[in-house]
């Protein structure tokens, strides 16, 4: 072990008794130390781990002793030593003072990761320097650039312009109304020009960075101990690409394809081309592909597709994305890197070091673990920031969903695999900010913090045992001190929390009473089917995430879909039959027109009690209302219909209550 007697600037001004991340083990005293400090960063000399995230968790480990003689750390490399420095920044109070400690510290997982979208909406280089700077503090070890995607290439390729020069801008501020709209891809006359302008006819909004750049941020990253993953997506998710050099689409034509067409040379000699100079920008032993969400339409109509697949023995565009992925890995693998992906791209056929980021569900990591490969866990449910943290009525335009800080925090990454599958390879948990609908530098880091806080958590020490009151006390006082260095960090001390309503269980008239859903209207959704047809009877209202396993799911067309009946099992007298829905437009989730009561006592023959209609109208936030018939009668059955909004998409109800 290295022993370093030193003095260093603590760059926080905290002065809690237990750091964020919590510490493997620590013991505190009474005393405070009180000695002068000087500054300390990794050197060039120390960096090249970092810079190529080649260092294991061991390396991470310290021990720290703090007694009235001074500092002493413990550490087997300079980034255990770091690590040892960011834990001292927590500990220092106002006035530059260490309490006396011994803490033996190391990380559970290798990768504790931040992604931040910066395709969907530019971010400058100063706001990614500053994101570093505090994800450095909670020990937050990998930056992920989204660096493309639909809305804007944002890395300078040198071999081919047309990326930064027309797909790096779009013709509108709003990506919303841009999506919405007609999106098109407009150069600015300054092809340098990397900041927002209003949309129009003097100028277009976007941005890039460029090489030199990009470069200078992975020595500022790496210094701080933070490895850059750059992530270029293939084979989907790249309109722009395919705008500014069409030919590599199975069409051909601009505006018209979103994936790459993999039966073309053209698209593997362009791709191999754009990772040369990628590679020789970011040292990176990990390279992001994308590989989610890929539509594959055109393939199956596409000859130079047909004609792959034929060379390959293959009958099925799966298979045909798995060859390109695997190609990809084979390349990356002889460039001396390794292959990482959204977990769509899981395939036995796939090079062996290939690693997957999981997004869709944290289940899905037993398939790539029985694939044998590498793991690192972001599911949505728990790991997505463009997600509402708080009442969506008091908080900023989100994409959908609800995700606490305690709802992070909850997350134990794979919970459901073995001890040793675990430690073999799960490689860790990253946090996801994609930027839909976050605009603004401000916006994003709202979004990150305090959220942040708890992938870091549970990437240094698991915390398989939970114990969240204890986390949100050190949380609101690290929110407290964001604040005061500048970061606009959402205020935890304020947070409203779940609705009201989903706090405790409603009792009425058709609790626990059966409910049958009529054979002409399609069912609820396998995958939002909440606790099934005892959902809309079970006295459970949702909260603000549709996905909270209360709210049902209806999706179709125009036609009627919500058409239920409940058997009350005998006549009984109500006055008021109620059923709360719930409006997301981003998912298109949307209000019902017209919400209609009728009642009959025989179970076929049925009269309409009465209905309330609302106009349909797109709303910014998410928002619950209750549609309610009010009419005094009494029956056995009460059958409920929804119409579907004028949007068509997806209804969501939870509780039909019978007073």
């Amino acid at each position: 072990m290295r022993i370093f007697f030193i003095s260093i600037i603590l760059l926080g001004t905290s002065a809690l008794a237990q750091v964020i991340p919590q510490p493997s083990h620590a013991e505190f005293g009474k005393g405070f130390y009180c000695g002068k400090t000087t500054s300390i960063l990794l050197d060039d000399n120390a960096i090249d781990a970092i810079s190529k995230a080649t260092y294991s968790p061991d390396d991470e480990a310290y021990i720290l002793d703090v007694t009235d003689s001074g500092i002493k750390i413990t550490a087997e490399s300079p980034i255990g030593r770091l690590r040892a420095t960011q834990t001292l920044a927590q500990l220092t109070d106002a006035k530059g003072n260490v309490r006396h400690c011994h803490i033996k510290d190391h990380p559970a997982y290798a990768w504790r990761g931040a992604m931040i979208d910066v395709s969907r909406n530019f971010f400058t280089i100063d706001f990614l320097k500053k994101q570093i700077d505090v994800l450095a503090r909670y020990k937050i070890n990998r930056l992920h650039l989204h660096l493309t995607d639909a809305a804007g290439w944002r890395i300078e390729i040198l071999r081919y312009p047309r990326l930064t020069k027309l797909g790096a801008f779009r013709t509108f501020n709003s990506w919303k109304t841009w999506w919405n709209g007609r999106p098109e891809y407009g150069g600015s006359s300054d092809p340098l020009r990397r900041k927002y302008v209003p949309a129009g006819s003097e100028g277009a909004c976007g941005g890039y960075y460029t090489q030199k750049e990009l470069r200078d941020l992975v020595l500022y990253a790496a210094r701080r101990g933070i490895t850059i993953i750059p992530e270029i997506e293939m084979p989907a998710h790249s309109e722009e690409v395919l705008t500014a050099y069409p030919e590599l689409s199975c069409t051909h034509e601009p505006y018209k394809q979103a994936d790459f067409c993999p039966g073309n040379v053209a698209s593997y000699d362009f791709l191999e081309h754009v990772l040369e100079e990628v590679i020789s920008i970011f040292p990176s032993h990990y390279i992001h592909i994308g590989g989610d969400e890929a539509a594959k339409a055109s393939w199956r109509t596409c000859p130079l597709c047909a004609k792959k697949m034929q060379e390959l023995g293959i009958s099925d565009v799966d298979k045909l994305q798995s060859h390109f992925i695997a190609h990809f890995g084979r390349f990356l693998n002889k460039h001396g890197r390794q292959l990482i992906g959204w977990d769509e791209i899981i395939d036995s056929n796939l090079t062996p070091n290939t690693n997957i980021m999981v997004w869709r569900n944290a289940d899905i990591a037993t398939n790539a673990v029985n694939c044998g490969y590498n793991v690192i866990l972001s599911p949505g449910s728990h790991c997505y920031f463009d997600t509402y943290q708080d009442a969506p009525p008091s908080q900023p335009e989100a994409g959908g969903g609800f995700t606490t800080l305690e709802k992070v925090y909850s997350f134990i990454p794979g919970e459901k695999l073995s001890q040793n599958e675990r430690k073999k390879h799960i490689t860790g948990i990253q946090g996801n900010l994609w930027t839909e609908y976050v605009p603004t530098p401000d916006i994003a880091e709202y979004m990150l913090y305090p959220r942040m806080l708890a992938i870091a958590e549970i990437g240094w020490n698991g915390t398989e045992t939970k114990n969240y009151p204890d986390f949100r006390q050190r949380a609101l006082k690290e929110v407290v001190l964001l604040r005061s260095m500048g970061v606009n960090c959402f205020d935890l001390s304020s947070e409203v929390g779940d609705r009201a309503e989903s706090r405790s269980e409603v009792k009425h008239l058709a609790r626990g009473c059966r409910v049958s859903y009529a054979p002409e209207a399609p069912y609820y959704k396998k995958a939002y089917s909440a606790a099934g047809d005892v959902t809309l009877t079970d006295g459970k209202r949702g909260g603000w995430n549709n996905n909270d396993g209360r709210w049902q799911g209806f999706i179709s067309g125009r036609e009627m879909r919500f058409d239920v009946t409940i058997d009350l099992g005998s006549s009984k007298a109500f006055s008021s039959v109620s059923t709360d829905f719930m409006q997301m437009c981003g998912p298109e989730i949307f209000y019902p027109e017209d919400y209609i009561v009728s009642i009959s006592n025989d179970g076929s023959h049925f009269t309409e009690l009465g209905r309330m209609h609302r106009d349909s109208m797109k709303t910014l936030n998410t928002e619950v209302t209750t549609f309610c018939v009010k009419k005094k009668a009494r029956a056995r059955f009460i059958r409920v219909q929804a119409t579907p909004s004028a949007f068509s998409g997806w209804l969501f109800a939870d509780e039909i209550v019978v007073k």
